[in-house]
């Protein structure tokens, strides 16, 4: 059971979460659709060579093709491929292409909720990827994610239970304040955070709070040992 910690935008916060117990660590890169919190690809690189195997290194990439996610993936070597476009999503010929050119590579795909088809898509993609997001929907830019709210903790805990033994990520508004009441409710197999564990200056996304961080991952553990 883990933490994941998202969007990653220097070296400095990259240990930060490490130094928190993050076992997941998230970078958004550059792929040109102005993605919250991006990084180029210089950045991106020395956060991946910095975490090296301490942290499981996931790459978030925004495509409307494969071209880039496997040009990335093959440059930067990452342990999880985060595909979450609306355009482009993960498909079994991608998977394919994926585990041949990284071999060891996990896929992971994020569900919009609320979505009257997310279950049906969560059995889709949980037949070829290794781990499934459940993130709430941003209304403000149609997109999966970042949105900074929550969503129903009652479809999540659906989706977990109907995918096993698939991974599913809960993520969606979730910060130190309720990620404990979130994993005893839905029992998944990790947590995410961004928004929450973020701070904000004049509404825009800043950097990673370090005492917010800190309570996250803390509390998120606390509830993964009462549940074992």
């Amino acid at each position: 059971m883990i933490t994941q910690i998202y969007s990653i935008h220097s070296v400095e916060e990259a240990e930060m979460c490490l130094q928190a117990g993050a076992e997941h660590i998230g970078v958004a890169l550059d792929t040109g659709f102005a993605c919250p919190r991006e990084v180029d690809y210089p950045t991106c690189e020395a956060i991946f060579r910095h975490i090296g195997n301490k942290a499981k290194k996931v790459l978030i990439i925004v495509s409307l093709d494969e071209k880039p996610v496997l040009e990335y993936v093959e440059k930067l070597h990452p342990d999880i491929i985060h595909i979450c476009g609306n355009e482009y999503r993960a498909s079994p010929e991608l998977a394919k292409q994926l585990r041949t050119l990284e071999p060891g590579i996990e896929i992971m795909q994020a569900i919009g909720l609320p979505n009257p088809k997310a279950k049906e898509e969560a059995l889709y993609f949980a037949s070829f990827c290794d781990y499934l997001i459940l993130d709430s929907i941003n209304p403000a830019i149609t997109s999966i994610g970042v949105a900074g709210k929550t969503h129903s903790w009652e479809d999540d805990k659906e989706i977990v239970d109907l995918v096993k033994p698939v991974k599913v990520i809960m993520a969606g508004g979730l910060g130190p304040d309720n990620v404990y009441d979130a994993i005893k409710a839905v029992h998944p197999y990790g947590v995410d955070s961004f928004t929450k564990t973020s701070d904000k200056v004049d509404g825009e996304l800043q950097g990673k709070n370090p005492e917010k961080v800190k309570r996250f991952v803390e509390e998120a553990h606390r509830a993964f040992r009462e549940l074992e």
